[in-house]
């Protein structure tokens, strides 16, 4: 029989667990709802600017979403990466965001997306992750730029460069504190 020891003010609990696996899948699911709530425009914090609206194409527009999807799924691998530094080791963690990778490149692929082009999208994949990392480690407002000029073309949107830098941050802490009480283990 397992004992809780509780006080007046609060409850002790042993800290939640996660393998790689598991943890792939939930952040998989956390950037599939920043996503939508991106396209949706509903229910969010702080909502990007009509981005679609800068372009004349559908080409152009779904360029759009796709970078909108790159820029969700580098901020929840930045929060996860913030969360477990130092904690668990870089095999774990790097285990639970290919599981995480695989989760959204699977999808893709139920959901439309041809197979023979996840080689070229992982490869914009790892580029962006390089430039948002540099713009990041440089400053908040730098990473907004650098994201506003791949959702927009160009970071001459002030109102775009703010909201992305505040979607970073409301994306990456709030997931950083929750895992942060979360034990990655082995499978």
């Amino acid at each position: 029989m397992q004992t809780t020891l509780v006080d007046d003010t609060r409850e002790f609990r042993p800290p939640q667990t996660m393998t790689p696996a598991e943890l792939g899948d939930s952040l998989a699911r956390l950037v599939w709802e920043s996503f939508s709530d991106f396209l949706s425009k509903e229910d969010v914090e702080s909502p990007l600017p009509e981005v679609d609206a800068l372009y004349d194409d559908d080409a152009a527009s779904n360029r759009t979403a796709e970078e909108a999807l790159i820029f969700f799924m580098w901020g929840h691998t930045r929060g996860a990466q913030l969360a477990f530094m130092g904690r668990c080791s870089d095999e774990l963690i790097r285990q639970g965001l290919n599981a995480m990778h695989q989760a959204v490149f699977e999808d893709m692929v139920q959901n439309g997306t041809p197979s023979s082009q996840l080689p070229q999208f992982e490869q914009r994949v790892s580029m962006r992750y390089a430039e948002y990392h540099q713009a990041a480690s440089e400053s908040d407002d730098r990473l907004g730029q650098a994201v506003a000029r791949r959702l927009a073309g160009d970071a001459k949107h002030p109102a775009l460069v703010e909201a992305i830098r505040e979607r970073a941050v409301a994306v990456a802490n709030p997931l950083r504190d929750f895992l942060e009480d979360v034990k990655l283990v082995e499978a």
